[in-house]
C-alpha cells in the first residue's frame, strides 16, 4: 500500500469520531517458579492498561497444555483480566483436542487463539497431520465453533506463511479461516509496516472484514529474535541489523534502541490509522509498557 493510500485512509479516520486504543499481550507459560514470578510481575503492571485480552500460548504438540490452561484460568478469575487460550491441532486427535477446548470453556475460558501450529519436528519440516486430528486451522476454528461460542483468533502473515506457494493461496487460506467463525487475525511479527498495509489491501479485495491486528515484536535480544523471525519466515532489514550490532554486551544501549525501533513502528502504523495492537512480550512487560506510552496509553 503506497504512502498516498495511507494518508487517505488516516485523513478519512480523522474525520470519524475515533475509536481508543486497544492493546491485547501475549505470553508464554512459564516453566519454573522463578520464571512463574516473573509472569505475575509483568502480568501485573500490564494490567492497568486494561487490555482486550491477554493471551498465553501453547507448546509444540501440547506440550504445556497443562500449564497453559492454569494461566489463563488463573488470569481470568483473579485479575479481571479476558484471557486468551492458544490452541494447536499438532500431534493431537480431534477427540483430544476437543477435550482441551472443553477444559478451557469449563475454566471460564472463553476466546481462543487458534493455529495449526509448527510440526513437531520443528520449523521446516514437513506437517503431516495426525490420523484422527484437524488438519488445518480452518479445521480447527470450525470444531471450536461446534463445541462453544467462543471469540476467536487465527494468525495472518504480513509475508506470506513460509508454506504459501505464493498469495493467491495465503489469502484463500485466511478467507477460509475468517468464514469458519474467526473473529479478528493477529499478524506474525513484521518490521516493515509496507508488508501490513499490503496485507490488509489484499484482505479487502478478498472480502476477508475482520480486523487483522498488528502483532509487534519489540526487539528483547537481537540475535533470537532474528533467529526466531528466520524460522518464520519473516525478514529482518540490514538497515536494522545495523543499529543492533556491537551492542551485544550493552544492554542498555540495546534496550533504547529496541524502544525506539518499536515505537517509530506503532507510531507510523497509529497515524494509518490502526487503532488495535498485539504486543508479544516475551514475559518482560518493559517494552510494552513504553510501547503503550508511545501510544498514549497509561496505567
Amino acid at each position: 500500500m503506497n504512502n498516498k493510500v495511507v494518508a487517505n485512509r488516516a485523513s478519512r479516520l480523522s474525520r470519524e469520531k475515533k475509536p481508543e486504543i486497544e492493546l491485547s499481550f501475549e505470553f508464554f507459560p512459564p516453566k519454573t517458579e522463578v520464571s512463574e514470578a516473573r509472569f505475575w510481575a509483568s502480568l501485573e503492571k500490564l494490567v492497568p492498561l486494561n487490555p482486550r485480552f491477554v493471551s498465553v500460548t501453547y507448546g509444540a504438540g501440547g506440550s504445556t497444555r497443562e500449564r497453559t490452561l492454569r494461566m489463563v484460568s488463573r488470569i481470568t478469575h483473579e485479575t479481571g483480566i479476558s484471557a486468551a487460550a492458544h490452541l494447536t491441532c499438532v500431534g493431537a486427535s480431534r477427540g483430544e483436542v476437543d477435550d482441551v477446548v472443553r477444559g478451557f470453556y469449563d475454566a471460564g475460558v472463553r476466546r481462543i487463539v487458534a493455529i495449526r501450529g509448527d510440526p513437531e519436528e520443528g520449523v521446516g519440516a514437513k506437517f503431516v497431520p495426525h490420523p484422527d486430528g484437524y488438519a488445518n486451522a480452518t479445521q480447527l476454528v470450525e470444531g471450536i465453533r461446534g463445541i462453544a461460542d467462543f471469540d476467536i483468533s487465527v494468525a495472518a502473515y504480513p509475508e506470506r506463511h513460509p508454506e504459501s506457494k505464493d498469495w493467491t493461496a495465503e489469502i484463500d487460506n485466511l478467507k477460509r479461516k475468517y468464514d469458519a467463525g474467526a473473529a479478528r487475525a493477529i499478524t506474525q511479527m513484521f518490521f516493515d509496516n509496507r508488508d501490513y498495509w499490503d496485507l490488509l489491501e489484499r484482505a479487502e479485495k478478498a472480502g476477508i472484514n475482520m480486523p487483522i491486528v498488528p502483532g509487534i515484536q519489540p526487539i528483547h535480544n537481537f540475535s533470537r529474535i532474528s533467529m526466531f523471525a528466520k524460522n518464520c519466515g519473516a525478514k529482518v532489514p540490514q538497515w536494522m541489523a545495523e543499529r543492533f550490532e556491537g551492542l551485544e554486551n550493552d544492554a542498555s544501549t540495546h534496550a533504547l534502541v529496541a524502544a525506539s525501533l518499536a515505537g517509530e513502528q506503532v507510531t507510523e502504523l497509529m497515524d494509518g490509522g490502526v487503532k488495535r495492537f498485539h504486543f508479544f512480550t516475551m514475559n518482560d512487560a518493559a517494552q510494552a509498557l513504553t510501547l503503550a506510552r508511545v501510544l498514549g496509553q497509561r496505567s
